[in-house]
């Protein structure tokens, strides 16, 4: 999995006023829980860039005050209106202490379904999961080759060894559904409800009309 380094500063002031100074001089606070100890510290906004703004899952190891440590991204918060990020949470990883993450997926193969027309849905880009920081991966494969026309997969399909999904079970992940082609196809295939049957093969023409009666 990607690590990507982070070189920050020990934070010592605290409070709106020393917050804003950081920000100013465009540093971003940050704090590091889930360690023996809480780390309040500072670094660069630009060195959190290929951390913050990518679909990736990564580590980062934050280097403070000749320290190091292993964590993965908690949470963010942004500027109401600029959008700027403006503080930033790391879970430290503890080696036996299990921790909660946010895994992309990745669908893999074909499934039957689109190859019988239909379009695949993907309905989540990612799963929720609590692991030991050793199992930690950058993504979770989940293969689509048996997927079938209005087939789904759920979360509960999803089998990875270490891992406790947390997301709720029965929640669909990727679907496949018809196209309007196909749709369309099926809807002229079927005859129309209440249409009359054709009439069979060989069957007996209609009756003579009967011919008028002859004038007295």
């Amino acid at each position: 999995m990607k690590t990507i380094t982070i070189e920050g500063q020990l934070r010592t002031g605290f409070g709106k006023t020393a917050t804003r100074q950081l920000r100013s001089q465009d540093m971003v606070p940050g704090v590091i829980y889930g360690g023996a100890q809480e780390v309040n510290f500072y670094a660069p906004v630009a060195a959190f860039k290929t951390l913050v703004y990518t679909p990736s899952f990564q580590k980062a190891e934050v280097k403070i005050d000749g320290k190091s440590y292993e964590c993965i991204l908690k949470d963010l918060q942004f500027d109401k209106v600029d959008d700027s990020l403006i503080h930033v949470d790391f879970m430290e990883l503890v080696g036996d202490k299990k921790v909660i993450a946010t895994i992309p997926l990745k669908f893999v193969g074909v499934s039957k379904g689109v190859k019988d027309g239909g379009k695949l849905i993907i309905k989540m880009k990612n799963l929720k999961v609590k692991t030991l920081p050793k199992y930690l991966t950058e993504q979770i494969e989940v293969n689509i080759d048996e997927l079938d026309l209005n087939g789904n997969i759920r979360v509960e399909d999803v089998k990875i060894d270490h891992y406790e999904i947390l997301n709720s079970p029965r929640i669909p992940i990727a679907s496949v559904v018809l196209t309007r082609q196909l749709k369309q196809e099926e809807s002229t295939a079927t005859p129309a409800a209440g249409a009359a049957p054709a009439a069979a093969a060989g069957a007996a023409p209609a009756a003579a009309a009967k011919p008028a009666a002859a004038k007295k």
